[in-house]
């Protein structure tokens, strides 16, 4: 097989970070996070391939990343952040689905569990009640059933219409990324996606999402951990899911919509309205100011506040859970939500000259300096939490973007360990009953649907987390903070 072209055009730019130069189709430069272990270590060019595509979207701005926990997505990778200058050209730069993903808005919500850490058979206990409490798996079923107006205001109004229904409270607003609130006027949501929507609120859904319960293992910045509330010993809840079946139906739609605007044309695909070319179909981008582009970020909003409220309606879940299991008036604080699948409207400096930029995270998080203007009081100084799930077997980190300014990648960092087997390659090599037994003899409880979840969740099927910190940190893109251990684990 012949060498991708690709390969002819990376150098090592440091230690840790690796550049495809501008070839072909690209309109601008790769780069990709890596140390030369990673980089040997590369088994699919597949991933690499995609960072290039990627850089070819019309409007591009600043380079084509790949966070440290990069792996092969649709279209995009994962860990990929592109970001295209919205008034580029007649209708505006682009702005890709497959730059989203179908899982709109999913993201991670920390909280800290005033508790000590339970052992032994209460552990256990715990662990039932939240498997019991908290419904997860493919199916909707356990969710809140909610209203038609009820829905109309979660898809408007996301995180501050789930606390009107009593799930979360004014409090948790500050801590939640954007408020919680993603500006959607017409709603172009389908009546197919609201119905998906409708009965799955405060569920979790399957695959990589989870709800966990931590110890906070070792801490590493005592300033931002202070700021954050993490203490050394101290118990945590990490809540890890999306929009669950309506965001699906969104990006579906919409990725059809655009789609279809897209033609072959030799080794390109090519819309001839926008006049865009492009190596792959599944980058199909439209112009953010055109009809099919404008209808894509309001309905993707609508998805994302859909997300929000789903994380506040499981967090009223776990509060309810640890009163009844503490018998008293435990105290669960939310300490940041954060999205790692979405579009958004920045403004970034790019090559010293300012830019109103959309900004795509497919599999990547904000990590905003601790100086603007979002962030919440407490946070000045020191950065936006940065939440990163490891795996259930392992650990998982909270880091802080800049104390000021932004870093070079848009103000982005890594989401996650990242896999390193694909869902398929794991339950072929890996015997979930046997895992579950050895997670147990290292006093975590896993609670699942299904042992065919955890054998594609196995702690093998990931990337090293504690490398990818690593390398995120070496990059300047966020610095760690805190190290936290799992010790019970809820899988669809």
């Amino acid at each position: 097989m012949d060498e991708p072209e690709w390969r002819n055009h990376a150098i090592r730019e440091d230690e840790v970070t690796i550049r495809i130069k501008k070839h072909g189709q690209m309109l601008t430069d790769a780069r990709m996070i890596a140390d030369e272990a990673q980089w040997n270590d590369l088994s699919d060019d597949r991933s690499p391939q995609q960072v290039v595509n990627t850089a070819s979207l019309p409007g591009i701005v600043g380079d084509a990343w790949a966070m440290a926990d990069w792996h092969y997505g649709y279209g995009f990778p994962i860990g990929g952040v592109v970001a295209t200058d919205i008034e580029a050209g007649e209708l505006g730069g682009s702005i890709s689905p497959g730059g989203v993903g179908f899982d709109i808005n999913c993201g991670v919500r920390l909280l800290s569990i005033d508790l000590p850490k339970p052992e032994g058979s209460n552990l256990k206990e715990m662990a039932r009640r939240l498997f019991n409490a908290v419904p997860a798996g493919a199916s909707s079923k356990g969710g809140w059933d909610l209203k038609k107006h009820q829905m109309d205001q979660i898809l408007s109004r996301g995180a501050e219409a789930a606390v009107d229904l009593g799930l979360g409270n004014d409090k948790d607003l500050e801590a939640i990324e954007s408020n919680g609130l993603l500006e959607s006027e017409e709603r172009n949501v389908s009546e197919r996606a609201i119905e998906r929507g409708m009965k799955a609120l405060g569920t979790l859904g399957s695959g990589n999402h989870f709800l966990e319960v931590q110890v906070v293992d070792k801490i590493v910045d005592q300033k931002a951990a202070k700021a954050f509330g993490l203490v050394e010993g101290g118990l945590t809840a990490m809540i890890h899911t999306g929009s669950r079946g309506l965001g699906h139906q969104v990006c579906s739609e919409h990725v059809e919509a655009i789609e279809s605007k897209y033609q072959k044309d030799g080794d390109t695909w090519h819309a001839e309205s926008w006049g865009h070319r492009l190596p792959d179909r599944q980058l199909a981008a439209a112009p953010i100011h055109s009809k099919e582009g404008e209808a894509y970020l309001d309905a993707m909003h609508a998805a994302g506040n859909y997300a929000f409220a789903n994380r506040s309606a499981l967090t009223e879940r776990l509060r309810r859970t640890m009163r009844k299991f503490s018998g008293g008036d435990t105290e669960v604080n939310l300490i940041y939500d954060v999205s790692h699948n979405i579009a958004k409207i920045e403004d970034h400096r790019v090559h010293g000259v300012s830019c109103r930029c959309c900004v795509h995270r497919k599999g990547a998080t904000r990590a905003l300096g601790g100086d603007h203007p979002e962030l919440a009081s407490r946070f000045s100084g020191v950065g936006q939490p940065v939440l990163v799930p490891g795996d259930m077997g392992t650990a998982s980190w909270v880091l802080a973007g800049p104390k000021s300014g932004s870093n070079q990648a848009f103000a982005s960092s890594c989401h996650g360990a990242g896999r390193r087997l694909s869902r398929k390659a794991a339950r072929e090599t890996i015997n979930g009953e046997k895992l579950i037994t050895d997670l147990q003899s290292k006093g975590i409880e896993v609670r699942a649907r299904t042992p065919r979840v955890i054998a594609e969740e196995a702690p093998n099927a990931y990337k090293d987390v504690d490398d990818v910190i690593r390398l995120t940190s070496q990059a300047g893109l966020a610095r760690p903070v805190a190290r936290l251990t799992p010790i019970a684990v809820i899988k669809g």
